[in-house]
């Protein structure tokens, strides 16, 4: 299977390619190796628009091998905006199984592409930072790099308003 890692503020990714899908995103410890396809060189590329703050979506062919249960789960992932959270119970509610927080949690432990498939935008009920397949550091990092992003945009965007409205008054 197709693969290389790559270096990123988080540690190492190692980007994982089969049948012309992207298959897996995960922090690793192993050496870094360059993409040798041309669908790894994009997922790379996309990587690094994310971590530079140039990129808030994602558009790569994506393949997941789960339960029905965990498909669901990585799905309403994925409807997630950039920059936002949302609870375990709140993830349940979304896929229809209001009371299977826990097993939500479970299934977003699984997500086999992360960042990608943002589980790390889903948070505990009073807001707190709980279980992360890749460090609850990665999690921590990966919420404050895209809520800076965010900050700044809008604020750029405030500014760019007012300077308008000069303009035209």
């Amino acid at each position: 299977m197709p693969h290389c890692v790559m270096d990123s503020p988080v540690g190492h990714l190692r980007v994982d390619e089969e049948d012309g899908s992207i298959t897996g995103v995960n922090r690793v410890q192993e050496p870094l190796s360059p993409p040798d396809t041309p669908l790894l060189r994009e997922a790379v590329r996309q990587l690094r628009a994310y971590f530079d703050g140039v990129l808030t979506t994602f558009d790569l062919p994506l393949k997941t091998c789960g339960t029905t249960f965990q498909e669901r789960c990585w799905a309403a992932l994925r409807e997630i905006p950039y920059g936002t959270t949302v609870t375990y119970g709140e993830q349940a509610r979304r896929i229809g199984s209001p009371k299977a927080s826990r097993a939500v949690g479970g299934a977003n432990h699984h997500n086999p592409i992360s960042i990608i498939i943002p589980c790390h935008r889903v948070v505990g009920a009073n807001g707190s930072l709980t279980g992360y397949g890749g460090g609850l550091d990665m999690k921590e990092w990966l919420l404050n790099h895209e809520r800076s992003i965010l900050k700044s945009r809008n604020s750029n965007e405030s500014g760019l308003h007012a300077n308008q409205c000069r303009r035209l008054g």
